[in-house]
């Protein structure tokens, strides 16, 4: 009885050793003599079962990838093209503004005014003159009644006249006020000016100069516009009345003069 059991005993324990062996078999992967294939991986780092579905969302991720880069390239291109245009654009318009700025530098500028275009206006007293009671100073404007644009430039020229006739005057000494400007231009109806200012007349009734001559008085002046002729002017309020056949002149201007 004791050597039976005993022997039952072995034979379990031979069934349990048998029994563990083909479980550390099934488990491990090995080659015909029985050690690890070292080609396979272990099965941690070998997710089989969430590899298609994981692979296959991220392989159209990957496969949509490049055909949305190749797109966004088509997108770029497209901007390139864009880019391309437009400093095309940008070119042209620096050349079509260097061709009118070299237009504009070479344009042909109007001709002096012609005698028969331009009309002189009277004098009107001046807001600003000297003290006293003679003229003391008047604006004189000249207008283009011409239908095309002309310039008037310099200072213009003063004649006193006599008997109030453009052959029979007196010229004025002459200062000039300032810079000239070259050209005026005027297109037609347009406006220049010159402020003729004199040695003032002092005193009451006849007045006197401070010079000592005697006050002189005009019935009218004879303006000179350069390359426009001379042109025969009153005052549009009694005559020119000043002292030593003196006047400070402007050069014509687009501004008016106070």
């Amino acid at each position: 009885m004791q050597y039976t059991a005993r022997v039952g005993r072995s034979a379990a324990a031979l069934v349990t050793a048998l029994a563990a062996a083909a479980l550390v078999t099934g488990c491990t992967p090995s080659g015909d003599d029985g050690t690890v294939d070292p080609s396979t991986p272990p099965a941690a780092s070998a997710p089989s079962a969430p590899g298609p579905t994981g692979g296959g969302d991220k392989g159209g991720t990957a496969n949509g990838g490049p055909s949305t880069a190749g797109s966004t390239g088509g997108g770029a291109s497209t901007g390139g093209s864009g880019t391309g245009g437009g400093t095309g654009g940008t070119t042209g318009g620096s050349s079509s503004g260097g061709s009118t700025g070299g237009t504009g530098g070479t344009g042909t500028v109007a001709k002096p005014c012609a005698s028969d275009a331009v009309e002189v206006s009277e004098g009107h007293q001046a807001d600003v003159r000297p003290p006293g009671t003679g003229t003391g100073a008047a604006v004189v404007s000249v207008t283009n009644t011409s239908a095309s644009a002309c310039r008037v430039y310099g200072h213009p020229t003063v004649a006193a006249a006599g008997n109030g006739s453009p052959d029979k005057n007196k010229p004025l000494a002459t200062t000039h006020a300032g810079p000239a400007a070259a050209n005026v231009l005027l297109a037609p109806g347009a406006r220049a000016w010159t402020k003729l200012t004199f040695v003032q007349v002092q005193g009451e009734a006849d007045g006197y100069c401070e010079s000592g001559a005697t006050p002189a008085t005009y019935p009218t002046l004879v303006i000179g516009v350069l390359g426009a002729g001379k042109h025969q002017i009153a005052m549009d309020d009694g005559v020119f009345a000043f002292c030593d056949d003196k006047v400070t002149v402007t050069a014509w201007s687009s501004v008016k003069p106070s």
